[in-house]
């Protein structure tokens, strides 16, 4: 993971962290039983295929679980992020050899009650951005 320099030093735009994280088709079956999430669409070439998707898709909570990952990995403690809104742009297709996400984190703004305003945006080579959001920290 990268990490920028100390939130005092931050300016808007600067990217606070990021990271890529490789997801297997194996990765999603354990999280299938973690999260007790065991649709088709996450493990069935055939089912995903009858719902007009191109393959096996990640888990949406499990996107957004590498989302928490980078941005706690950041801050060192997870009460220091106050709130994270997500919104998931397209699936993310994992192939038989897997896929991987990358997700980045840049400051938005300093607000006056002191929390910082981060964007996040998650992608997929040669898909583009899956996902984007913004989450509001204490530095």
């Amino acid at each position: 993971m990268t990490a920028s320099a100390p939130a005092a030093e931050l300016a808007p735009g600067e990217v606070v962290a990021a990271d890529e994280y490789r997801l297997s088709r194996s990765d999603l079956v354990r999280y299938a039983g973690a999260s007790g999430d065991f649709n088709p669409l996450h493990w069935s070439p055939r089912i995903a295929a009858e719902a007009g998707l191109p393959g096996v898709i990640a888990h949406g909570t499990l996107l957004l679980g590498l989302v928490t990952r980078l941005l706690n990995g950041w801050l060192g403690d997870p009460a220091c992020l106050t709130e994270l809104t997500f919104r998931f742009v397209r699936p993310v297709v994992v192939p038989d050899d897997g896929v991987t996400v990358a997700v980045r984190a840049r400051l938005a703004e300093r607000r006056p009650d002191g929390r910082l305003a981060v964007t996040i945006e998650a992608s997929v080579a040669g898909t583009g951005r899956v996902g984007r959001g913004q989450a509001l920290v204490l530095p």
